[in-house]
């Protein structure tokens, strides 16, 4: 890693890295970085080839490593043992461009590339900015008047070629080109393309981007680019998906495709997502997540706001901490209670989460129709609230975005209405829904 204010590392010194959990313990070994071409001069780093026990070589994405610096990559310890691919679109910068020989774009003659630099912008996206050369020997009158084989750094734009033509750039382009939409805005534009179209720019999206952008298309179509897709990259798809978003589109699947992608999909993810298709889709068990943020009482206070402050965590989960006996997966050990957000930031770092939980200890049972979860979360202004079995025991967590989803109409996507210019929400809807199902209880 550089010493200046912006973070960078170069791709070839961090080949053979030990890759840490947060506990400190080894987990992999860095081979390689995985970029994606979006311009004709950047590409962005999606991730990591790492190397685990076996000489297995698997994917460890970006949005899992929390720090890189010289000696050290720490990621969240969290590893999916399946075994690397590549896939379309992507480019290992040392198994496909170190080496590569490009053109200065100063007439100077030709290059070979030692090394590749990444910085980290205001986005935190890792994106590659700096190349390492040496200059290749022969060439034009012009390369003659320069020391042949001497090294140089230079910035990116300062070469051509590195990525290939522009015709072989051409399918990555169209992705590129979305790239700082959010996913509901990007899900429109979808919408408009034909079929043919949407496959494609599906086909280059990363595997986080394209679960996110799914969640905010309607049924039709996202059945449509799911069943587009080969069936191992939809099951990819699933897997990166929050499984009870999964689960949704699993249940709108044709049978014989949601089994095929069931059985392709990671063994745990997959189990999640048939216990949520047991539950009827109106009720607590049918709209929870099963991956709330859970942690043991001793846990300490730093240690919850740090799990909360990482970026793939969504905002309503980020809101509750929820407490819990040994097991600390669902379905975990006793539910003791939930610590709120806010709580966390007045108490000590160093001080034990077990000791500062909400007494009003709030909870639905996975069979608690939709208006008793949103009675609840209105009646104790919940961001989410916890499901437990008759034993107490966490199955997961209802969210108010899980909550709006099932109330609005299912074609809320599809109609062309303004967007609030208040910033606030019309819950008229809710209210209307509320008192239909609590008239049907009575």
């Amino acid at each position: 890693m550089s010493s200046t204010a912006q973070p960078r590392f170069y791709a070839a010194r961090l080949a053979g890295t030990t890759v840490f959990d947060p506990i400190g313990d080894a987990v992999a070994t860095v081979r390689d970085v995985v970029v994606v071409p979006q311009t004709r001069t950047s590409a962005r780093a999606v991730g990591f080839v790492v190397e685990v026990s076996a000489k297995r070589r698997v994917f460890l994405p970006i949005t899992r490593v929390t720090s890189i610096s010289p000696g050290q990559v720490i990621s969240t310890g969290v590893l999916n043992v399946r075994r690397f691919e590549k896939r379309r679109g992507e480019l290992l910068v040392i198994g496909d461009l170190l080496d590569r020989v490009v053109t200065l774009t100063d007439g100077s003659g030709e290059a070979t590339v030692l090394d590749i630099a990444l910085d980290q912008n205001r986005h935190r996206d890792w994106m590659v900015s700096r190349l390492h050369l040496r200059r290749r020997r022969g060439g034009g009158s012009l390369s003659r008047l320069v020391s042949r084989g001497e090294t140089l750094t230079v910035e990116l734009y300062q070469v051509n070629g590195l990525y290939g033509t522009q015709a072989e750039q051409s399918a990555h382009l169209l992705a590129a080109s979305y790239q700082d939409l959010n996913p509901a805005d990007l899900a429109e534009i979808i919408q408009e393309l034909e079929t043919k179209r949407r496959i494609e720019l599906a086909g280059e999206l990363a595997d986080e981007r394209l679960a996110d952008v799914l969640e905010e298309l309607p049924e039709d179509i996202r059945v449509e680019v799911v069943t587009g897709l080969d069936a191992k990259r939809a099951a990819d798809i699933l897997d990166a998906m929050d499984p009870d978003d999964a689960a949704d589109l699993v249940q709108e699947l044709p049978e014989a495709v949601a089994s095929e992608l069931l059985d392709l999909m990671e063994p745990e993810e997959a189990e999640d997502v048939r216990r949520l298709l047991a539950y009827d889709e109106y009720t607590a068990g049918g709209m929870m997540t099963t991956e709330p943020l859970i942690v043991a009482p001793e846990t300490p206070v730093a240690h919850c706001l740090a799990m909360i402050s990482r970026e793939a965590v969504h905002a309503a989960l980020a809101s509750t901490v929820h407490v819990c006996r040994s097991p600390l997966e669902t379905p975990t050990g006793r539910l003791l209670g939930i610590v709120h957000f806010q709580q966390l930031l007045r108490e000590r770092p160093d001080r034990a989460v077990g000791e500062i939980i909400d007494q009003d200890k709030v909870a639905v049972p996975p069979s608690a129709p939709l208006s008793t979860v949103t009675r609840e979360m209105a009646t104790y202004n919940l961001v989410s609230i916890p499901v437990i079995d008759e034993d107490g025991r966490l199955l997961g967590a209802v969210t108010v975005d899980d909550v709006l989803d099932h109330v609005l109409p299912d074609d809320w996507r599809e109609q062309d209405e303004p967007r609030p210019t208040t910033g606030q929400i019309d819950l008229s809807e809710i209210a209307r829904a509320t008192a239909r199902d609590a008239a049907e209880e009575g």
